[in-house]
């Protein structure tokens, strides 16, 4: 059986725990203060889950997601996550992150920058665009599920809705196009990582993230986007100088 090693127990990391074990997935879960405060998590979650300290679900894991945000000075197993397949699943938010100048510049995405941090994994940027808990404006009882629970649906359902996926290695596409349908989902292929900034916060896929889009729609919308590029003293010299 499979087993996911999830680093990190908030919101997307807990809520991607339950609808894996769900789905017949096995799960190693961490967080940063210790496998004892997941004790009633994976007692929740069943006989398919445990919790452990982040290198153990690492080393334990077939493939891992990081479920938090992007930061410099993260410290992350690199060494037991060597030639896995790593789900990021953040998205780039300056109110929440702070300014980084590669990203700013458009010289790189918020995920080659987690690539370089694990630099013997396959990072694949998915499950950005699609919400870990109940909708905002509740109008029927299925919107106080999270909308990876809600928008699921099975394979060839006419309703069905698509999530994206980006990497530089075509076997982490391939895997998690697995994944996403084990979950109730289509996948669309917006690969490189240096493409992945066309579904950022802001662009016009992501103003359908709340409730979803078919296959088409998602594709017709990624080919819409234009990069944004914040311009600040630090971008500027991230991008270098301009040409003579």
């Amino acid at each position: 059986m499979t087993t996911i090693g999830i680093l990190g127990a908030g919101q997307a990391g807990a809520t991607l725990a339950r609808v894996a074990t769900a789905a017949g997935y096995d799960v190693v879960i961490a967080n940063s203060r210790g496998p004892e405060t997941l004790r009633r998590l994976v007692n929740d979650l069943g006989r398919r889950a445990r919790a452990a300290y982040a290198a153990e679900a690492a080393a334990a894991a077939d493939f891992a997601v990081t479920a938090f945000p992007y930061a410099p000075g993260d410290r992350l197993p690199v060494q037991e996550l060597a030639g896995k397949v790593v789900i990021d699943n953040n998205n780039y938010m300056v109110w929440r992150d702070g300014n980084f100048p590669d990203v700013d510049s458009g010289l790189k995405t918020v995920h080659e920058l987690r690539q370089e941090q694990l630099p013997a994994s396959k990072v694949v940027k998915a499950f950005n665009h699609v919400q870990f808990h109940e909708r905002f404006h509740l109008r029927v009882p299925s919107d106080a599920l999270p909308a990876i629970m809600r928008l699921a649906r099975p394979a060839g359902a006419p309703d069905r809705k698509a999530l994206v996926v980006s990497s530089d290695y075509p076997e982490a596409v391939e895997l998690v196009t697995r994944f996403y349908d084990d979950l109730g989902f289509d996948a669309v292929d917006n690969s490189p990582l240096s493409e992945s900034w066309r579904s950022s916060p802001g662009t016009p896929m992501w103003r359908h993230h709340v409730d979803g889009q078919s296959r088409e729609e998602l594709i017709r919308n990624l080919q819409r986007a234009q990069r944004s590029v914040i311009s600040t003293p630090a971008a500027a010299q991230a991008k270098g100088p301009m040409p003579a």
